[in-house]
C-alpha cells in the first residue's frame, strides 16, 4: 500500500493518504481498457440511422406501365429499389447499440486506469474543490497546478465549481458517480479530493 501527498491548489503537501494496491497498483491491462472503453462508446451511440424501404417511400400507388406487350421486365410501382426515387434495400434501421457488462469487468477496468495514472504520475489528491464561480479564476488555477487537461472528481458536484469549470474543454468535472474509463484515458490525468477517496474505492469494488 503506497502513500500519496495531500495537495493544496498551490501544489503544497498538506498531509497523507493511503493508496489501496489493490486499487492503484494494479497491472496494465490494455485488454480490459479497451473492452470497457468499448462497451461506452457503443451505449453512447444514437443509433437513429435509417433509410426508407419501398413501403415508407411515398407515392408508387400507380403501375407505371401495363404488365404485358412492352417488351420490359414487368413493374408493379414506381418506388421499387429498382427504380430511381425508389426504396432502399437492406438500409440501416434505428437500433439499440448498448449491451450489458459485468460488474466485475467495469470495476476491473476503473482500476486498471486510476493505476495506470497513479504510476505515471498523473493522479492527484487534493484537500478540496472550492471556486469562485469564474472560468478565468479556474483555469489560472489550473495551469499553475500544472495541468492542461484531466479529470476533476468531488464527493458531490458542486455547482459553482460546475459552472466556472463548463467553458473549459481540456477539463472534465463531476462527481464520483460519473468517474468513468474513457474519461480518465481520454484526459491522462486525474485531480480528485481528499473526500471522494472513499467513494472511488467503493466504486472499484473495494471497501476500505
Amino acid at each position: 500500500m503506497a502513500n500519496a501527498q495531500i495537495l493544496n491548489w498551490d501544489k503544497k503537501k498538506v498531509g497523507e493518504i493511503e493508496l489501496p494496491a489493490a486499487v492503484f497498483e494494479q497491472p496494465l491491462r490494455k485488454d480490459l481498457l479497451h473492452t470497457v472503453v468499448r462497451w461506452q462508446l457503443a451505449c453512447r451511440r444514437q443509433g437513429t440511422a435509417m433509410t426508407k424501404t419501398k413501403g415508407l417511400v411515398s407515392g408508387g400507388g400507380k403501375k407505371p406501365f401495363k404488365q404485358k406487350g412492352t417488351g420490359n421486365a414487368r413493374q408493379g410501382s414506381t418506388r421499387s429499389p429498382l427504380n430511381p426515387g425508389g426504396g432502399t434495400m437492406f438500409g440501416p434501421a434505428p437500433r439499440d447499440f448498448s449491451y450489458t457488462l459485468p460488474r466485475k469487468v467495469k470495476q476491473a477496468g476503473l482500476r486498471t486506469a486510476l493505476s495506470y495514472l497513479q504510476s505515471s504520475g498523473k493522479f492527484f489528491v487534493v484537500d478540496d474543490m472550492t471556486s469562485q464561480g469564474k472560468t478565468a479564476e479556474l483555469a489560472k488555477r489550473l495551469k499553475a497546478f500544472g495541468l492542461e487537461k484531466a479529470v476533476l472528481i468531488d464527493a458531490a458536484a458542486d455547482a459553482t465549481f460546475e459552472r466556472a469549470s463548463r467553458n473549459l474543454e481540456s477539463f472534465r468535472y463531476y462527481s464520483v458517480d460519473g468517474l468513468n474509463v474513457f474519461d480518465l484515458l481520454k484526459y491522462d490525468a486525474a485531480v480528485v479530493t481528499k473526500a471522494s477517496m472513499d467513494r472511488i474505492l467503493s466504486r472499484c469494488g473495494v471497501e476500505k
